[in-house]
């Protein structure tokens, strides 16, 4: 695989292709990843419960994902890294300037942050400053606080209506991607006929460009139930780690993951 860029995204979405999409946090794993073609590694903040052991991602510091982050870009080769920014980094502009920065200086290739209309100048001062953005819609674990809890958005029409507002925002601001977090299959579907950047899913049906998945929850490490979407692909390869990443990558080309039990109604 060469070196994946935005551009490379962008002409698999026009040829109608599928990408794939996973979490990482250090050099071991994002080697195995790279290896296995998977296009776009993704550091998230999702470390402070697979890794830290809290129960949300809020815990999480802007030095924790620079630390995981130059980790993951000394393993990698060819994926495109995309770093989040953690809660509260970004809460003014001047904060989200100087904490992309430093995921960047790291080795990040762009940033994810979690939020609608209300980023808009963030996102076109970041994306001036050169720093691509991925803008998170849907269930943004960052706000579990304000939502009440891990639940499906935009199931109502207001909901949904405020989440297309939401993208379109998104994407007049200059964001580079999209990330939809458990909503309806059919309001994704939506959200990909509204906007042409790239949609990555994750709990929101096979209609979207790209999958994600924690790497804990698609190796089959759970603490409780696993969520909807989750699918243990070390279960669908040769038994290797490797082979769990080949499946996954393969599974997300093919169009058979994620299947409709994997999606909310």
């Amino acid at each position: 695989m060469k070196a994946v860029t935005l551009n490379t995204l962008k002409a698999l979405k026009a040829a109608g292709e599928r990408f794939s999409v996973l979490t990482c946090y250090d050099a071991s794993f994002a080697a195995a990843m790279a290896r296995a073609e998977v296009e776009v590694i993704l550091i998230g903040d999702s470390l402070g419960m697979v890794l830290q052991g809290h129960d949300s991602t809020l815990p999480v510091t802007v030095a924790d994902m620079a630390y995981h982050t130059a980790a993951v870009a000394r393993g990698n080769k060819t994926s495109l890294l995309m770093a989040d920014l953690p809660f509260m980094a970004y809460a003014s502009l001047t904060d989200a300037l100087a904490n992309a920065a430093t995921l960047m200086r790291a080795g990040a290739h762009m940033v994810k942050l979690e939020g609608g209309a209300w980023l808009s100048e963030t996102i076109t001062q970041l994306t001036r400053g050169g720093i691509p953005v991925c803008i998170h819609l849907g269930l943004t674990p960052q706000s579990v606080n304000v939502m009440g809890g891990y639940r499906v958005q935009g199931r109502d029409e207001t909901g949904a209506e405020q989440l297309l507002a939401d993208a379109r925002a998104a994407e007049a601001a200059g964001a580079a991607l999209l990330l939809l977090e458990c909503v309806p299959q059919g309001l994704a579907q939506r959200v990909q006929q509204t906007i042409g950047i790239p949609i990555i899913g994750i709990g929101a049906g096979a209609a979207c460009d790209a999958q994600v998945l924690v790497l804990h929850d698609m190796l089959g490490l759970h603490n409780g139930k696993p969520a909807r979407f989750v699918k243990n692909f070390l279960a669908e390869g040769d038994g290797s780690i490797e082979g769990a990443f080949r499946a996954y990558v393969t599974a997300v080309k093919s169009g058979s993951y994620p299947a409709a039990e994997h999606a909310f109604a």
